[in-house]
C-alpha cells in the first residue's frame, strides 16, 4: 500500500473521541483524553514519515491507535509519585524514598493531616508553642543531648551549624573526611555557602590531633569531624577521635562539631551488622554539636537532626535560615513516632522497617524466599525457568558501605523474551517492581519485599508474561 495512504487513514481528533472505546474514559478532564491523542497521532505520524511502520487497511491502523491511546490515557491518569516493589534488596534506597516509615509513624502522619493540630500551640498555657517541642523532649531523653533542633534534612543541619557558629571564620577538617553524598552534596561547598572559610589538615590516610592542633588560629571558627558513612579508607589509616578533639576545643575554647551523617541509635553492631558509632556514645565522648539524618539508620521520615549544647543549639534556633529550613507537622508527627519506638530498643527492632530488615536473620530471609518461590512458580510453566540462590544485600542510601546481609535470591529466567524486557516491563506494570539482572536472570530479593506485597508482586509478574 503507498506510503500517503497510510497518513489518510490516521483519523482526526475529533472521530476518536466518538470511538466506543474512549467513551469509558469520558469522566476524566477532557484534556487529558485530548492531549493522549495528539501525541498518540503525532507519535504514528512520525513513525509512518520515517517507514518505521505499515499497516495493511485502516482497521489494523485504527485498532493500534486505540490501544495506544487507551495505553497512555491510563499512564498519565496515575499520580506521578506512587508506590513500587523494592525487589533489590537495597534497604535504604535514596531513589526509591530511603526509610519505610514504621506502621505508628503512618498512622501518626495519617491523623495529624486529618485536621487541626497543636503544632505551633501550647495547650496547657493556651499560648503560642513551638513545633520543635514535640520532639525535644524524645530526642533528650534517648540521647542525653541538652538541646536540639530538627531541620528538613541533614545537609541543611550541617549547613546551618557552619552558618551559626562560623560564618565568616575558619572550620578545620580532616583532608581524608572531605565527603560527597549522593546528589553532589559536598562538604567543601556546604561549607563555601555557610559562609565559612575550609581548612584542611592532614592527608587522606592519616589525620593526627597535631595537625589539627597546628591549624587553630584566632579565626578558627569550629573543628569538624565528618564520619565516613558512604566509604571506608582502610589500610595503613589513622584518624583524630572525637574525644581528642574535644580535650583540643576545650583547650582553645572551640566548638567541636561531628556530623554523623546516617545517625544511629540502634546497636546494630550487637545483631553483626557493620560497626556504626551510636549517636548517644558520641553525645557522651562530649561533642559541642551532632548532625544526622533522621531517613537513613534511624528509620524514620527526611530530616536533620541537631543535638549538642544548649548555648550553640540557642544561637542556630535565633539563626533566621532555620525558618527557612524548618520541617512540617508530617514529618513532626513521624519523627516523633520513631523516635517513640526507640524507648524499648527491643521494641524499635520489630516495629521500625528499616531496623528490622538490616537485623532479620539468614533463615528468616530463606522462609520468605521459599514463599515468593512457591508463589512465582505457579506462573512459570512456558514462561520463566525459577530457583531460589544465596546472595547479599547491600544497606544503600550512604549507609554502612563495607556491610553486605547475607540474603536467598528468588531468580527467573524468562523464555519468550529478555531479562531486559522483562525488568523493563515489570517496572511499567502496576505495582512497578523494580528488580535487576544478574546472568540473564531477573532477581528479586525478599529482604525488601513485605508479605504483605506478595501477592501485588504475581499479579504485577502474571501481567508481564500474560501479554506474550
Amino acid at each position: 500500500m503507498p506510503e500517503n495512504n497510510q497518513f489518510k487513514w490516521l483519523p482526526a481528533v475529533d472521530e476518536i473521541l466518538d470511538y466506543e472505546e474512549i467513551k469509558d474514559f469520558y469522566k476524566m478532564p477532557r484534556t487529558l483524553v485530548v492531549e493522549a491523542i495528539r501525541s498518540v497521532l503525532g507519535i504514528y505520524r512520525e513513525e509512518i514519515r520515517q517507514k518505521k511502520i505499515h499497516y495493511d487497511n485502516s482497521k489494523e491502523l485504527r485498532s493500534a491507535i486505540v490501544h495506544d491511546i487507551r495505553d497512555l490515557i491510563k499512564r498519565r491518569s496515575k499520580p506521578m509519585l506512587r508506590p513500587v516493589i523494592n525487589a533489590t534488596g537495597v534497604v535504604l534506597h535514596t531513589n526509591l524514598g530511603r526509610a519505610v516509615l514504621s506502621e505508628g509513624a503512618r498512622q501518626a502522619v495519617n491523623e495529624i493531616t486529618g485536621g487541626y493540630s497543636n503544632l505551633e500551640f501550647n495547650l496547657d498555657t493556651g499560648t503560642r508553642g513551638s513545633r520543635y517541642s514535640h520532639v525535644e523532649e524524645l530526642l533528650q531523653k534517648l540521647t542525653g543531648a541538652e538541646d536540639c533542633l530538627v531541620v528538613n534534612n541533614n545537609a541543611a543541619a550541617v549547613l546551618l551549624a557552619l552558618d551559626t557558629l562560623a560564618k565568616g571564620r575558619e572550620s578545620i577538617v580532616s583532608r581524608g573526611e572531605m565527603v560527597e553524598i549522593g546528589g553532589a552534596f559536598r562538604i567543601p561547598e556546604v561549607m563555601e555557602r555557610s559562609g565559612s572559610k575550609l581548612v584542611e589538615v592532614g592527608t587522606t590516610n592519616k589525620t593526627y590531633i597535631q595537625d589539627f592542633e597546628k591549624a587553630i588560629t584566632s579565626d578558627t571558627g569550629i573543628l569538624m569531624k565528618v564520619h565516613t558513612s558512604n566509604y571506608r579508607v582502610i589500610g595503613f589509616t589513622h584518624e583524630a577521635s572525637v574525644p581528642e578533639l574535644v580535650e583540643l576545643g576545650q583547650r582553645f575554647t572551640i566548638p567541636v562539631m561531628v556530623d554523623l551523617g546516617s545517625g544511629c541509635m540502634f546497636d546494630l553492631k550487637s545483631a553483626s551488622v557493620g560497626d556504626e558509632p551510636l549517636v548517644q556514645q558520641v553525645v557522651a565522648g562530649g561533642a559541642d554539636i551532632i548532625t544526622f539524618s533522621g531517613d537513613k539508620l534511624l528509620g524514620g521520615p527526611q530530616a536533620g537532626i541537631i543535638l549538642g549544647r544548649e548555648k550553640y543549639l540557642s544561637q542556630m534556633k535565633k539563626n533566621p535560615l532555620t525558618r527557612a529550613l524548618r520541617i512540617d507537622k508530617m514529618t513532626i508527627a513521624a519523627l516523633e513516632a520513631t523516635l517513640r519506638s526507640y524507648l524499648d530498643p527491643a521494641s524499635a527492632a520489630r516495629e521500625i522497617p528499616t531496623l528490622e530488615m538490616l537485623t532479620r536473620s539468614y533463615d528468616t530471609n530463606q522462609i520468605q524466599s521459599q514463599k515468593i518461590y512457591e508463589i512465582l512458580v505457579l506462573e512459570a510453566e512456558g514462561n520463566f525457568q525459577i530457583k531460589t540462590e544465596q546472595g547479599v544485600s547491600p544497606v544503600g542510601g550512604g549507609s554502612l558501605p563495607m556491610v553486605e546481609l547475607p540474603t536467598v535470591l528468588v531468580m527467573m529466567k524468562p523464555e519468550k523474551m529478555s531479562a531486559e524486557r522483562c525488568v523493563s516491563a515489570l517496572r511499567k506494570g502496576n505495582p512497578p517492581v523494580l528488580a535487576y539482572i544478574r546472568e540473564d536472570w531477573v532477581v528479586l530479593d525478599p529482604r525488601t519485599i513485605p508479605e504483605e506485597q506478595y501477592e501485588a508482586l504475581r499479579e504485577a509478574v502474571k501481567q508481564v508474561f500474560g501479554g506474550i
